[in-house]
Parts: structure tokens; sequence; C-alpha cells
């Protein structure tokens, strides 16, 4: 039974054989939930270029859903973001996901576009309304931010230039999504903010993401898993019990749909979702 309220599924772009049949697997078991779309990440630190625009197709042409790009400034040139939104556009995408992204170690340059709102402003004066573009917007701030304030206004900005979206970093606490969204009001921002959500899956792994990215872990979380021990089936339910009453939350507070990131694994998001049906 497909969930109520509207979900979207991210994955990264797979590089090996292996991986793309996991891809394919959690692709068709999650599609079953009928999702606004499927995107796929221009892949870690700006690398697997080619590998995103071939996903996208297969997951249009193979699995018969809406695949949409990320799209990032770094390191490519006014030239060749245009290639790719023409690549795109003849792919029959229409909508994007458009980022800042950051600069992979040992990159000499970093583009020439500096910020996401000017790569929101080339897809308007390039292709007009063609594309949905939507954005990042951090509801605990982002880590190189000046200010929280500072922020916000640099979400405005790319408001402004045209984004028709949002969709927010991954979050444990309710409360930091419904002020960021409060606030955003506050300044005049009307678009839908979506709710990023990450299953967990491996703890350990998610700390480290939590750590690079500024996303904070409740002290209770992390004190319940480690109880838990090696009691893995303990682990896995308690996880999709968290994550899904944080769905509910957000649902019952007024979010337009939920965002999953899936890291190419069906089973977490799946377990979340059984309990939100």
């Amino acid at each position: 039974m497909a969930l109520r309220a509207p979900v979207s599924f991210e994955f990264y772009p797979p590089k090996t054989d292996e991986q793309r049949a996991q891809l394919d697997r959690s692709v068709q078991r999650l599609k079953a939930h009928a999702p606004q779309f499927m995107s796929v990440t221009f892949g870690a630190g700006g690398s697997t270029l080619s590998h995103t625009p071939e996903t996208v197709q297969r997951l249009r042409s193979e699995h018969g859903v809406a695949g949409v790009p990320h799209i990032t400034c770094v390191g490519g040139s006014r030239e060749e973001i245009r290639s790719l939104l023409k690549l795109y556009r003849a792919l029959g995408c229409d909508r994007v996901v458009a980022l800042r992204g950051d600069t992979p170690s040992g990159m000499a340059r970093s583009g020439d576009l500096r910020y996401a709102s000017e790569l929101v402003a080339l897809i308007r004066a390039e292709h007009g309304d063609h594309f949905q573009v939507e954005v990042a917007a951090y509801p605990e701030t982002h880590p190189q931010a000046e200010d929280a304030h500072a922020d916000l206004r640099n979400f405005k900005t790319k408001v402004d230039a045209g984004a028709n979206g949002a969709i927010t970093q991954y979050f444990y606490n309710t409360d930091a999504y419904f002020r960021f969204v409060d606030d955003a009001r506050a300044l005049g921002i009307d678009i839908p903010i979506v709710p990023g959500i990450m299953p967990i899956s491996n703890f350990s792994q998610l700390r480290r993401f939590s750590e690079a990215c500024g996303a904070e872990i409740p002290r209770w979380i992390g004190q319940r898993m480690r109880a838990y021990g090696d009691d893995a089936d303990g682990i896995r339910e308690f996880a999709a019990d968290c994550v899904a009453g944080l769905c509910r939350r957000l649902l019952a507070g007024g979010a337009p749909s939920l965002h999953f990131y899936t890291l190419n694994l069906a089973k977490p998001t799946l377990n979340v979702l059984a309990r939100l049906d």
C-alpha cells in the first residue's frame, strides 16, 4: 500500500555492475510507494559526473520513474553546465536539484559559478520555466555558514534567483525544521520546504556523516543505540520506530512531503514507510 503523503527518494550513481544491481533492486522495491521522483546525486565531492546522467536515464527508461539529476557548480564551466542541462532536457527531465557542492580534494579550481544562487539564475536564463528547480536548505545551519541568519539570507538568495522548492539536510529534531520554516516564511519565502529524512541503518556511518554535514544526532538516540549492544534486531526496530515518529510529527505539523536519503538501500526506508502506512 502506498503512503498517503507524497514521498521522493535519493540515490547515488553506481559505478560497478554490483552497485548497479543493488540500485535496480532498491528502485524496484521503493517505486511501489509511487514516489514523486527519484533523485541522483552528483557524486561524492563532485566526482562520478558521467555516472549521474547514466543513472538518471536508467531510472527513466528501465524503471519508468521520474529520474531527477543533481547539478553542482563545483569544478564546472558555464559551458559544461549548459551542456548538462541540454542533455537532461533531451532525456525528458523537467526537474533538477541545484547545489553548490563541495570542492573535491586536489581540484585546482572551483568552477565558473561560486554559489547555488548563480546556478539557479543560469538555469532560469537558459531554460526559462522548463525545469522545476529544487535547492538545499539547512534547518540546523550549513556548517560553513557565518551564522544562522547569514544562512537564511543565502537561502533567500537562491529562492529569489528562481528556485521552486527546497529539500533540507537531514535532521532528527523537528523543532529545528519548524523554526527554520517559520523564519523562512518571515522573510517572505513561500516555496515548499521538504524535510530530508535519513533512515538509520549503520549508526557509526551516520555519526561520521553527521559530523561532516553538521546534522545533530540527539544524545538520547545515541544512548539508546549503544544500549542495544549487539542486538541487531532491536537496533533495527528502534531505528525504524524513531525515524517513523519523526516523520509523523513532521507531517502532522504541515510538512508538504518527505524526501528519503536511501544510500541505495531499500530496507531501512521500507521499514520506516511500513510504520507510516
